[in-house]
């Protein structure tokens, strides 16, 4: 477990409603926050969403008003309501123009090699890096900008999505909300390309193993359907063991970053899902793969945001910055810090934490009121008082528990309330002065703020005679990895030779 999930959960209880962060809008705070339930952000950002959603409908209309064959309307009334909360959780709809064309022609093949024809699936894609796919009831498919970034062709991203409309022809989440209640756990289920995040209030250890179990048996069947789908479709069936063996490589590496999320935890091993994978396309006939448009998905696909987006906070350094939310702060050197979907963390050893986050507070409530309401397990009360820095009011205070202690600031910037939260295994001179630091230096972006901001895109380049993996993974050395996330995003290994001519991928900086 990482040290801020060490530490996160002894600070506070949950009876407080977090508000989450996001771009724009009334939840232009969707980036980050405390776990909430997902029904609760509908209608709290409602207004903040929009674009190019991608409705697939054989028949030619704009409008998604049929649902896939075999479903029932309960089905759509299921997508429609969840589709806001995974849109406003994911960072909003990402527009790229390409890549929208190359997937609603990628969808209409597979719809009808699915035998769905008349059906409408609404396909989008997610301003977020993860690795991912998910689908809905009711017709309803996310892809990640990230996912995108990794494919290296159009039959690697059809087996994504013709595993996903094999989810949702096969009713598999429908599936898993029956037996996620019968379990007592939350009735809120996505199924994804490795398999659905179930999100749990509570929950006893034997139900989420069997959960679990269940969950292995649906990705195995979505794959053998979904290959199949493709392959019926001329796109290569063998793409996706090749692309499982690709997200089973970044999954890996990532997870030694401790940037990786836990997608495969809870589903069948990699190497298992390759092998049955590799067997359905041999039982298909295809022991030869099938030629791919490779150039023009590159082509489609080039341009794209690679990482975060900025839009949704950037990391310069020790500093983070929200162009769109306007505000700035620092924390001390020995600081790593790590923006996320719920909140801005900085680690600092094994000893030291600090959670930035924010919260929905009535207006008329005072920062100190706040504080003591709750929220904190262990607030020594006494401790709480109102300071002031760059112009930002603010209450602080600090807290104990059995393993650690915390400083607490809470803060009403453009009527929005934050919270640092800084933890430490103990209170000393150290500790104090890199929360007292951070807190003070928090405050209004300026122009030369911005101007440290960079965007990372994927670009492309055309290997010549001579070039090899290596002399091209050096084109990324201002990244961060860059040169093993060369290979990782194209999937090669040291030494591979590259095919003169033809494009490969490489994140670019701007």
């Amino acid at each position: 477990m990482s040290m801020e999930g060490r530490w996160k959960d002894q600070l506070w209880h949950l009876p407080a409603r977090s508000r989450m962060l996001g771009r724009g809008g009334a939840c232009r705070l969707a980036r980050f926050g405390l776990t909430v339930g997902l029904v609760l952000l509908v209608s709290a950002c409602s207004a903040f969403l929009g674009g190019p959603e991608i409705a697939i409908r054989q028949t030619g209309q704009d409008t998604v008003k049929a649902v896939p064959q075999g479903t029932s309307p309960g089905d759509a009334v299921i997508g429609r309501r969840e589709h806001l909360v995974i849109v406003a959780s994911y960072g909003g709809v990402y527009s790229h123009r390409p890549t929208e064309v190359l997937l609603a022609g990628i969808v209409s093949r597979l719809l009808i090699a699915a035998q769905q024809p008349q059906s409408s699936f609404t396909v989008t894609i997610l301003d977020s890096p993860q690795i991912n796919a998910f689908a809905l009831p009711g017709g309803y498919i996310y892809v990640t900008r990230g996912i995108l970034a990794l494919a290296n062709d159009s039959s690697e991203l059809a087996a994504v999505l013709a595993h996903e409309i094999a989810h949702v022809v096969l009713r598999h989440a429908q599936a898993r909300a029956n037996r996620v209640a019968a379990s007592g756990l939350v009735d809120k289920v996505i199924t994804g390309v490795l398999g659905g995040d179930v999100e749990t209030d509570q929950g006893a250890a034997h139900s989420r193993l069997a959960l679990a179990a269940f969950s292995q048996a649906q990705e195995l069947e979505a794959d053998s359907m979904g290959i199949r789908i493709a392959g019926r479709a001329g796109f290569d069936p063998n793409a996706a063991a090749r692309f499982l063996s690709a997200m089973g490589r970044f999954a890996n590496q990532d997870s030694e970053n401790e940037q990786g999320g836990d997608f495969l935890s809870s589903h069948p091993s990699t190497p298992e899902r390759i092998q049955k994978a590799i067997e359905i396309a041999r039982d298909m006939g295809s022991l030869e793969p099938v030629p791919s448009n490779r150039e023009q998905y590159l082509a489609a696909i080039n341009g794209i945001t690679f990482g975060d987006n900025p839009d949704q906070g950037a990391i310069v350094g020790q500093q983070f910055i929200h162009p769109e939310l306007k505000l700035t702060f620092t924390v001390p050197s020995r600081f790593t810090l790590q923006n996320s979907r719920d909140a801005v963390v900085g680690i600092a050893g094994e000893g030291e934490a600090v959670r930035f986050d924010s919260a929905t507070v009535p207006t008329e409530m005072a920062l100190t009121d706040y504080l003591k309401s709750g929220w904190i397990s262990g607030l020594d009360a006494a401790s709480v008082r109102n300071e002031t820095h760059n112009g930002v009011p603010m209450a602080t205070g600090v807290a104990r528990t059995k393993d650690w202690f915390f400083r607490i600031a809470v803060l009403r910037f453009q009527e929005v309330v934050y919270r640092f939260i800084f933890a430490s295994r103990s209170d000393n001179a150290a500790f104090e002065q890199a929360a007292r630091q951070t807190i003070a230096s928090f405050r209004q972006v300026r122009t030369s703020d911005l101007n440290r901001i960079r965007e990372s895109t994927i670009s492309l380049v055309r290997a010549r005679p001579g070039d090899s993996a290596a002399s091209l993974a050096r084109r990324m050395r201002n990244v961060p990895g860059g040169e093993t996330l060369f290979y990782l995003l194209n999937h090669l290994f040291a030494g591979d030779a590259l095919e003169p001519g033809l494009s490969y991928k490489i994140v670019s900086v701007h």
